[in-house]
């Protein structure tokens, strides 16, 4: 396999990054396990020197006219702090993936065959304002026996510098190697074009952000891309829907953290129960801040609603905004689901188990609910401790991606002198 040339500094960090890789893919579970404990103890005895560097992020986000949902994303506090590691803590408990046995068998030749689970080897990520993502699948990364190359964007500069200067401090207390987890920040957008083409040193590139940044990624890389997507996110009430179950799941989809890509982003409603059911949904929705943007439809039933535009179909607005259609049925809903959707997580609300059925086997989306708030496609929710990032794409991983995405596999075959005939 070819390897591209690489700025000279930028190449000596990939391949302390491979060397390292190879130490850790031979690390045992307790290793593992006393280098998350020590970043988890880093993260919260380290506030002192985090929270400042965050707060500077965030100044120079409000100066450069960074929108209110990125700096959400962006920003960090105790208690933010306090959940990371706790996140980390709960990665311990979680199985070790590498090693596990998949499938095996003995041939009729005596042969025996086993499908073992391995690290990937050197995991890339490229992300923007998540600081939280670099505790996240550093300690991911970790677990599942994987070096990591971190390109964390210059809002956050600040911030990722100090947290993988405190993980690499962990590691090596623990005897685990600091090239384990690196930032390739000082490197700038440069150095995130370098590692897309760092073929041979970079076993798989995720990139988490904007629907642009995870475009660039997947159309210039060379390196294979595990695909994460922006979340325009559905949520359909069907006629039967429970007005009460409705309104707490549209509430809590759209407004208990509007940043985040598993947060609503366009409600449906069944013309059939419109009347009954958007008036008083949409004004549970408002008294909570949250702007609507309705069709002409929604706006006969809800006239505070602002006109909606046809890019809000396809808008992440990341913020209190919601676009509102009411549709024919459900037929109309999955139309419309299909032709905006970016595949993360669509919900809906139904008593009726035929219409729910349904609506599981054809939306095509890496999650797909039903009575249930938007918010739980995440990787803490599902009991993975962390999440490297909600793929999208179908090859490999879909959906929240804990330790086991975070592997391949490999054959072993134990012989005694077989020769083919």
């Amino acid at each position: 396999m070819s390897e591209t040339v690489l700025a000279p500094a930028l190449d000596e960090k990939l391949r302390a990054a491979r060397t390292a890789s190879i130490a850790l893919a031979q690390a045992s579970t307790s290793q593992k396990n006393a280098g998350l404990e020590a970043i988890a103890r880093a993260v919260e005895e380290g506030a002192a020197r985090i929270l400042p560097a965050n707060e500077l992020d965030l100044a120079n986000g409000r100066e450069n006219n960074m929108s209110q949902g990125l700096q959400d994303r962006l920003r960090l506090d105790e208690s933010r702090l306090a959940g990371l590691a706790a996140a980390t803590r709960e990665i311990i408990a979680l199985p070790d993936p590498i090693g596990t046995v998949l499938r095996g068998s003995t041939l009729p030749n005596g042969l025996q065959l086993t499908q073992v689970r391995v690290p990937f080897g050197v995991v890339g990520a490229i992300y923007e304002a998540r600081p939280n993502v670099t505790i996240d699948i550093a300690a991911l990364a970790l677990k599942s026996g994987n070096a990591v190359v971190l390109r964390g964007g210059s809002a956050a500069e600040n911030t990722n510098r100090v947290l993988v200067e405190l993980i690499q401090g962990a590691l090596a207390s623990v005897g685990l190697p600091a090239d384990a987890v690196q930032t390739i920040d000082e490197f700038g957008r440069e150095g995130a074009t370098q590692i897309m083409q760092a073929r041979g040193l970079v076993d798989v590139l995720i990139p988490r952000g904007s629907a642009n940044l995870i475009d660039t990624v997947v159309r210039e890389s060379k390196v294979p891309v595990i695909e994460t997507g922006a979340g325009v996110v559905h949520l359909f009430l069907d006629k039967t829907a429970d007005l009460e179950m409705a309104t707490e799941i549209a509430v809590n989809s759209k407004v208990q953290r509007p940043s985040v890509c598993n947060a609503l982003e366009t409600l449906l409603v069944d013309s059939v129960a419109a009347e009954r059911l958007l008036p008083p949904v949409l004004k549970a929705l408002a008294d909570n801040g949250v702007t609507i943007h309705g069709d002409d439809r929604t706006r006969e039933l809800y006239p505070d609603a602002v006109p909606v535009a046809e890019d809000d179909w396809s808008t992440e607005h990341m913020s209190l905004d919601l676009s509102v259609k009411v549709v024919d049925d459900l037929d109309d809903a999955l139309d419309h689901i299909r032709t905006y959707s970016t595949r993360h997580t669509e919900s809906i609300v139904t008593n009726d188990m035929a219409t729910a059925n349904r609506f599981l086997a054809e939306v095509d989306s890496a999650v797909v609910m039903v009575n249930a708030s938007t918010r739980f496609t995440d990787g803490g929710e599902f009991g993975f401790g962390a999440e490297v990032g909600i793929s999208t794409q179908k090859l490999h991983a879909r959906g929240p991606m804990g330790l086991p995405e975070l592997t391949s596999t490999k054959w072993i075959v134990r012989g005694e002198g077989q020769v083919r005939g």
